[in-house]
């Protein structure tokens, strides 16, 4: 872990206002140390640029209070949501992903209503599935290409 630290991924403004202690255990430790390894350092090591993890480990009483869905990733320190600022670095931080062939599980452009991905939703399990999906205006694309388009 190189660029990114425990705290950092498990921070959570949500988790302090309401008293929530998301401290993550040695088990989720380990996956969120597999994901910087193989992910996020890679990334942020081509980028060359600072990225900002918005959401990493979440304990199932923070995944409740935002939201997150039943069985989501970052409950197992599986996913992080990230930035590298603006919709313009987060396009760079998508074709990164994809062009590096990093070994993701899934990756997410979230983008609300907006023309660029306001962050990233990154995963890593094991197993580089590789797949690439869309949200906009609460739709979900799946098969997206390079750019994020669906396809």
């Amino acid at each position: 872990m190189k660029y990114f630290t425990f705290t950092e991924l498990s921070n959570s403004a949500t988790a302090t206002r309401y008293g929530i202690d998301n401290t993550p255990t040695e088990a989720v430790k380990k996956n969120l140390a597999a994901l910087t390894d193989m992910v996020l350092d890679p990334l942020r090591e081509a980028f060359k640029k600072p990225i900002y993890v918005n959401s990493g480990y979440r304990c199932p009483a923070l995944n409740a209070k935002v939201g997150g869905a039943k069985n989501s990733g970052h409950l197992y320190g599986y996913a992080a949501d990230i930035t590298g600022g603006d919709a313009f670095a987060n396009r760079k931080l998508w074709e990164l992903l994809v062009d590096l062939n990093l070994p993701f599980h899934k990756i997410i452009w979230e983008r609300g209503s907006g023309v660029g991905a306001k962050w990233l939703h990154v995963a890593y399990t094991g197993n580089p599935a590789h797949i690439m999906l869309r949200t906009d205006n609460g739709k979900t694309y799946y098969n997206c290409d390079r750019n994020g388009k669906a396809i």
